[in-house]
């Protein structure tokens, strides 16, 4: 088994790999291999990897996904010697992936795969200065508590950071590698790639995607477990914006 310590930090040139699916898991023993195979369907034909980050599962999430190597030669599966939850699981598959373009899913497969090589074009055809393009649930298939509590954190988000974003909480992202190591980590980033790019100096695009009935297993969440941290990393990202500074265009001379 391959440690994290030792996976590549950035591209291999020699590679021809564009995309890398990232998808973080922990105790989707149930829903992960299904999620895999949804995305090798959905990006047939193009040049792509998975990456499949376990973080420290109880059950066999693990066990199921490197068996399913045999059957999906593009899968590649890391794992985590102790739980770092969704952030550092993501943050371990980008440091790890061969393409300039990162797709992202949550391991539950409530992101319905088909939908991502859609934002992918919409990545490639779009300026440089486009970071992230990030999905918008337009169905969202979740209880009503849960709608409300995010319908009320994604309108105090948006005001407080400015962020353009009605859904942060959208598991499904696509991003430039480049963009993403340039952004500070800590805890619970994923939930603020938008705020994030903008202060880095990107712009930010959303499109309309589909949400499907969580099948397998339960959320690693409660409301009350993401309004305190919410709150706690409300105030550190508006720390951060308060002190960034742009340079504005730079330019080199006598290169």
């Amino acid at each position: 088994m391959t440690s994290i310590a030792s996976t590549p930090l950035s591209p291999d040139p020699t590679d021809e790999i564009l995309i890398s699916v990232v998808v973080p898991v922990h105790d989707e023993a149930g829903a992960a291999v299904t999620l895999a195979r949804d995305i090798a369907a959905a990006f047939a034909g193009q040049s792509f990897e998975m990456i499949f980050v376990d973080d420290a599962s109880r059950d066999d999430t693990l066990k199921r996904l490197r068996a399913a190597k045999d059957e999906l030669p593009m899968l590649r599966v890391l794992s985590h010697g102790q739980n770092a939850g969704q952030s550092r699981a993501v943050r371990s598959g980008v440091l790890a992936a061969r393409g300039s373009i990162i797709v992202t899913l949550d391991g539950d497969g409530q992101n319905p795969p088909h939908d991502a090589p859609r934002l992918v074009q919409a990545l490639r055809a779009a300026p440089a200065e486009v970071g992230l393009v990030g999905g918008r649930r337009a169905k969202r298939q979740d209880s009503q508590a849960k709608r409300s509590a995010s319908l009320w954190a994604n309108r105090i988000r948006k005001r407080l950071l400015q962020d353009d974003a009605d859904d942060t909480g959208c598991g499904l992202k696509v991003f430039r590698r480049e963009a993403f190591l340039r952004l500070p980590y800590f805890d619970h980033m994923h939930r603020y790639l938008p705020a994030l790019m903008i202060r880095e100096g990107y712009r930010n695009l959303y499109m309309d995607v589909d949400h499907r009935h969580r099948e397998t297993g339960r959320s690693k969440y409660t409301n009350w477990g993401r309004l305190k941290a919410s709150f706690s990393d409300l105030l550190g990202v508006m720390w951060l914006k308060s002190r960034s500074r742009s340079p504005g265009k730079v330019e080199e001379y006598g290169a």
